[in-house]
């Protein structure tokens, strides 16, 4: 060890001179001795190469468990000149100094992407194994906006001059994923706690413990691009089935199967769309029974029923389950017998559920599983199918982080069957949620893994799970940094992401009684602007403690407000169940920052408060108050006039039209724009040349099938969409059971051509109608369709 520590002690300040230097060309790219530094360039497609560096004569990284894609073959070249190495592709060009061991990227066309400083790693112990902390800095340009890292809750969309410790937790998701707006991206490929800094030395990545530097270097030409090749590499997102996209309901907690039961049925007594319903913890009972995977609360007699009711209301329903155990459970003993249980402390501390704040005289016990271990997530399943043959339609993930309290040394140095926990720790929601789902699609593909959870990390978006933002508070400034947390979450490859509506802890807007804060105003306001804001989410989900908050409880305004946005929601889902194909088909994005289709207008870099959804849809959702106050204090008069105009401004991106959803006013873009809005006001824009199809005013999803919709037409430009259709919830789809039907508008002539059906599935409407309409025009023209072209001149 003497040597290595000796060279080592060289490195530390960026390697120096690095004077000895021989390459050998392989199958895929290069590998380069520099003296004492080895660097292995592999491209795994021409606009995806990755980056190895290690001391000479080490170890090499270990296989990736995010990245599954293997090399393909791609044409290169190689390229010797004077003391540098190049290496090129069709969509790259990486240049490495010999003298330096720096690398440069380059497009084809020469523009600079990304510059390399210094390399970094020092000896360090990892739970008694000889590991290295490894780093890389890179040099940005000064005005560069940059994206992704994971959920990070800021009111800023760029995470330029900030520093992130990249782990997971339950408010914060560090995932080592950058997405530049120059079109170039990164995937720092380490599992260990990394520290990532930009600041006026450059931005850095820097891990605690790791065999070497191991990053893949993305030329996707675009934010979108970018996440598409991350998709390549590190799995597509599967579809979901299409009610996960309809209105979920849920409460920290529903206390009784009666009471779950109920709520479904209050929903549709009030004639409020609802597809979902969630039950939460402690359906198990106390918490030495924590997660033991079947129904033992007394208030819970018949789960049989239960979910067949629920059903029977054409509402589905999911469990919470955790990555913790309980030492009265079965799985805790079967994992304890077998050393697959972690001693670090975790939630909940105490084994008394119903006393806050704990009493930590008598512990829980709850334990944490080794998700790293083939053999514990056996287990983990093995348990798990006493609630998936109930007919349970989906698992909460909850704690995938997993809860981890103290982060002792001791903690970390915890073994795992994959190393020290230190070595892994960041992947841990990846191998549970893995875990979860590869058992059930090898035993079930009549219905579509659906996940929601509160941890991520890259590649997870392969294993059909939707990650939200953890239990924030509910307050404004929270609601406002959640779309810029759901948007850089996405920009990591992360397709489905979503947060609590509402806010998770309201509990300081009771001021009438417990539960009492559907009659707050001040409330009301937040709810509503949330409820806005999660309509243009990939799940709209309502959830948090402390208040009841089913929409139906609300009155006046504030519920018809709550109640137009979920209408428009169901109104949206051909729209929305489209866009999701092209999430599977396409590796697109369902949110999306301005900055993805608008990179050319620098305003769009750091616009926080406004997105894209789909490829059409532009939201500015009103993230302020208006009508109360955003100080949580007890309102002095509960009568507000909810209709009084309040003037919202809102930027509309250079390079197209803009159409207002609701007026159908046209706007030039490259400006911005100053409108009237009340509580009941979702700012709502459609790029010029959109065609947006409408469904049905429907309770449930499925309630109508899309034989006949609405098909608005927004000129100024051409444009195209296909609608997408399928049996909703199965994995035939795979197999080629879908249709998809090409629109085009031709702007110069004002006609829409529509293409012949393609593909089929069963139950599939063979004849329909589309009532297609101007926008600015008030008549829809109704076009037959049979599956063959037809065209309509407007």
């Amino acid at each position: 060890m003497k040597k290595v520590i000796c060279l080592f002690a060289g490195v530390l300040t960026g390697l120096g001179s690095v004077f000895g230097a021989s390459y050998t060309r392989t199958s895929n790219g290069l590998v380069a001795e520099l003296d004492t530094m080895r660097v292995e360039l592999q491209f795994y497609t021409p606009e995806a190469l990755r980056v190895i560096k290690t001391p000479v004569g080490q170890p090499m990284p270990e296989a990736s468990l995010s990245v599954t894609a293997k090399p393909e073959a791609t044409s290169f070249q190689v390229i010797e000149k004077g003391n540098k190495l190049i290496l090129k592709s069709n969509s790259l060009t990486a240049t490495l100094d010999k003298t330096s061991g720096k690398i440069g990227f380059t497009s084809p066309t020469g523009k600079k992407l990304l510059q390399e400083k210094a390399t970094t790693w020092a000896l360090v112990d990892d739970a008694g194994t000889p590991s290295y902390r490894v780093g890389q800095r890179f040099a940005l340009d000064k005005n560069e906006a940059i994206y992704g890292l994971g959920n990070y809750q800021t009111e800023h969309l760029s995470q330029r001059g900030h520093s992130h410790r990249l782990m997971p937790g339950n408010l914060e998701d560090g995932i080592g994923v950058l997405n530049s707006v120059k079109g170039y991206g990164i995937i720092w490929d380490n599992y260990s706690p990394t520290a990532f800094t930009d600041d006026a030395a450059g931005a850095s990545f820097e891990s605690e413990v790791g065999r070497g530097v191991d990053y893949y270097f993305l030329a996707g030409g675009s934010v979108d691009g970018n996440v598409r090749v991350i998709r390549e590499l590190t799995g597509t997102a599967p579809m979901f089935p299409l009610w996960t996209y309809g209105f979920w309901q849920s409460r920290e907690r529903y206390k009784s199967q009666a009471e779950i039961v109920d709520v479904v049925r209050q929903y549709r007594k009030a004639g409020i769309p609802l597809d979902g319903i969630i039950q939460d913890w402690q359906y198990w009972g106390n918490n030495y029974l924590w997660n033991a995977m079947e129904f033992m609360n007394e208030e819970y007699p018949d789960p049989k029923r239960m979910v067949d009711e629920i059903h029977g209301e054409n509402a589905h329903v999911i469990v919470s389950i955790w990555s913790s155990f309980g030492p009265k459970t079965k799985p805790y003993k079967e994992l304890d017998e077998k050393g697959l249980l972690f001693n670090f402390a975790t939630w909940p501390e105490s084994g008394i559920s119903h006393v806050w704040p704990p009493r930590m005289d008598y512990p829980s016990g709850v334990r944490v599983y080794d998700a790293y271990s083939a053999e514990a997530r056996d287990i983990y399943w093995r348990n798990l199918t006493r609630l998936h043959s109930l007919g349970i339609d989906g698992w909460w993930m909850d704690s995938t982080e997993p809860d981890h309290y103290h982060e002792s040394k001791a903690d970390f140095d915890t073994p795992t069957a994959m190393g020290s926990f230190r070595k892994v720790r960041n992947a841990y929601p990846l191998m549970t949620v893995g875990g979860v789902h590869d058992h059930q699609r090898a035993i079930d593909s009549t219905k579509r893994i659906f996940i929601l959870t509160r941890s991520g990390y890259t590649g997870q978006q392969r294993y059909a799970n939707n990650i939200w933002t953890g239990d924030v508070g509910s307050n404004w400034e929270n609601l406002r940094r959640q779309i810029p947390a759901l948007l850089n979450h996405s920009m990591t490859g992360h397709p489905h992401v979503n947060s609590d509506i509402g806010g998770f802890f309201a509990g300081a807007y009771n001021f009438d009684g417990p539960n009492s804060a559907h009659r707050n105003p001040l409330f009301g306001e937040l709810y509503v602007r949330w409820m806005q804001m999660g309509l243009f989410n990939p799940m709209m989900r309502s959830h948090g403690a402390d208040i009841k908050r089913e929409v139906y409880l609300f009155d006046g305004p504030v519920r018809q407000a709550l109640t137009d946005a979920i209408r428009l929601r169901y109104r949206l889902l051909p729209y929305i169940y489209s866009t999701a194909w092209k999430v599977t088909k396409n590796n697109a994005s369902m949110m999306r920052p301005l900055a993805a289709d608008f990179a050319a207008d620098s305003r769009t870099h750091d616009i926080a408060d406004q997105y894209l959804f789909g490829a059409n849809i532009m939201t500015a959702p009103i993230v302020k108050a208006n009508y109360t106050t955003e100080s949580i204090v007890a309102p002095a008069d509960t009568a507000v006039n909810w209709s009084r105009p309040v003037a919202q401004s809102i930027y509309l991106p250079k390079s197209t039209a803009w159409w207002d959803f609701d007026s159908e006013k046209s706007y030039a873009g490259g400006r911005e724009i100053t409108v009237p809005s009340t509580l009941a006001t979702i700012p709502l824009y459609l790029r010029a040349g959109t065609i947006l199809p409408l469904g049905h005013d429907v309770q449930w999803a499925e309630q109508t099938p899309w034989d006949e919709l609405e098909v608005r037409i927004y000129p100024g430009a051409d444009g195209s969409f296909t609608l997408y259709e399928d049996e909703g919830d199965n994995y035939n789809y795979e197999r080629g059971a879908y249709s998809e039907i090409d629109f085009r508008w031709d702007d110069a002539n004002r006609t829409l051509t529509i293409a012949p059906r393609r593909g089929s599935y069963p139950g599939m409407p063979q004849n329909r109608k589309f009532n297609i309409r101007l926008a600015g025009t008030p008549a829809p023209t109704p076009i037959p369709y049979n599956g063959t072209q037809t065209s309509v001149r407007l």
